[in-house]
């Protein structure tokens, strides 16, 4: 018997209100139930944010030194159950092993991160007009804050909303993914024994209209951070908006990588590979589109074809090349997708097929699919797709290049190959995205620096992580002191 989990509520772990319960399946083999979850409902989620809002006053006057040293503590935790959370991320997301043990070690990183950043949560001092007067400022909580993660990065996400929340003395009531809440709920086994007092962090599992959409509009909750899809993450936003809470919804991208005659076609293919293919394109930062001149256009795209067919697709357990989608309905939209590009007229180039047989007819599995021949009028040139789908797309010029680039509604993540400094320079003044880098795949950010989007991708009010997860999190106070 799989075991059911519950949610955690002041301190304890604690049944639904509903009494219900719902299945999370290994997507590798869907005959597993890795788990069962409470099915809550807005009572279980009442009771949750009463928790939150009573522990709120207390976790605020903690002293900074010491929400971070429960953090830290917290991340030390977590770094002993590193190979349980791994096979635990594996079995319900489809990671492969190598990929969830790189996502479980950001987690890890991200408390120690924010327990230190804990210990310098001041202001600023600036000169005053006039004589004998202090002007400063100081950084308050915002009170209580709902957290809606999504499946796909189901331990590194929470952990980056999770940590500067509480270090910076926020109270916190999240609702992870249905799809993979189990690693979430080791996270909080972890902040309990680690000392985290009653009632600051409570967790919540059910469905987004039962759970997820209350939580945003909550009278009680003073701050929603969301991230998911463009359509889910603005309805969040018009809901917090109604009583004027702080929102950050980070959503969908649509990413390029532009590819340049100076290129190195090798290097080239591999970054374009790892950025599409790579968590079987279910990232909001995945490489969807690559944009190669024309000069090396043919080069490339045998290249970059050669590489998805050498791709190795299986059950995480494996660590293949790439893993299962998570989910039947993941796994039909691409399929669908696919079909959408061969009736636009793009070329299929390999790929684009459920994969069966042995190992494969009781999970999620597709192939890598690379289309060539599309242009920006095709539907798979301007939709998120969330799987393992390139888009080849030929330019003649770098000023084409870049207006290719911006011509969708998403600006996420954005990538260059090229050796012509000036190209790259240019490059990233002109691309309209929120993360940009040159010679590097568009997947893959560091915890220290913001990360957000431009245009639909992101409600373009707070960024995430680094100073500006603490910035999200708090309110600037200003005080005159006259003596």
């Amino acid at each position: 018997m799989p075991p059911t989990y519950e949610n955690y509520v002041d301190g304890a772990w604690t049944g639904s209100s509903t009494g219900e319960t719902f299945a999370v399946r290994n997507p590798a083999d869907t005959d597993e139930v890795v788990a069962r979850f409470q099915a809550s409902g807005r009572a279980d989620l009442d009771a949750a944010v009463e928790a939150a809002v009573d522990a709120q006053a207390e976790w605020a006057n903690t002293p900074g030194p010491e929400r971070g040293a429960v953090l830290k503590r917290a991340g030390e935790v977590l770094e002993r159950r590193r190979d349980e959370a791994t096979e635990t991320l594996v079995r319900e997301e489809g990671k492969t092993r190598s990929e969830a043990g790189g996502e479980v070690g950001r987690a890890i990183d991200i408390f120690h991160y924010y327990a230190e950043k804990a210990r310098e949560l001041g202001g600023i001092e600036k000169a005053a007009s006039g004589p004998n007067t202090d002007l400063s400022t100081k950084r308050e909580p915002l009170g209580t804050v709902g957290l809606i993660t999504p499946w796909n990065y189901p331990i590194a996400i929470p952990a980056w909303k999770l940590a500067p929340a509480l270090a910076t003395g926020n109270t916190v009531v999240h609702k992870p993914a249905s799809a993979a809440p189990n690693v979430s709920r080791i996270i909080y086994e972890c902040l309990a024994e680690a000392g985290l007092p009653d009632g600051v962090a409570n967790m919540v599992t059910g469905s987004g209209s039962e759970i997820g959409a209350p939580l945003a509009d909550h009278e009680a909750v003073d701050a929603v951070s969301f991230t998911g899809s463009t359509a889910v993450g603005t309805a969040v936003a018009q809901s917090a908006a109604d009583d004027l809470k702080r929102v950050q919804c980070e959503m969908g991208g649509k990413n390029p990588t532009v590819v340049m005659p100076s290129a190195d076609v090798d290097e080239a293919t591999e970054i374009v590979g790892v950025g599409a293919f790579g968590t079987t394109g279910q990232s909001c930062t995945a490489c969807s589109r690559a944009i190669v001149h024309e000069d090396v256009y043919d080069e490339f795209l045998e290249s970059i074809v050669a590489y998805a067919e050498d791709l190795t697709v299986a059950d995480g357990f494996e660590d293949p090349d790439m893993g299962p989608h998570v989910s039947e309905s993941e796994l039909e939209s691409t399929l669908e997708y696919v079909a959408v590009g061969k009736e636009d007229g793009a070329t299929l180039e390999t790929g684009g097929s459920e994969l069966t047989g042995e190992g494969y007819d009781d999970g999620h599995f597709v192939e890598p699919t690379v289309f060539s021949g599309v242009t920006s009028d095709m539907r798979i040139a301007q939709e998120e797709i969330f799987g393992p789908v390139l888009s080849v797309m030929k330019v003649s010029s770098f000023e084409e290049a870049v207006a290719v680039a911006n011509d969708v509604d998403y600006g996420l993540s954005a990538s260059v190959v090229t050796q012509d400094l000036s190209e790259a320079h240019e490059f990233v003044d002109a691309v309209e995205a929120g993360v940009v880098k040159v010679n590097e795949k568009t997947t893959g950010v560091e915890l220290h620096v913001p990360f957000g989007g431009y245009k639909d991708s992101s409600t373009n009010t707070y960024r995430e992580q680094g100073d500006a997860g603490i910035d999200f999190f708090t309110a600037t106070k200003t005080v005159y002191l006259n003596y």
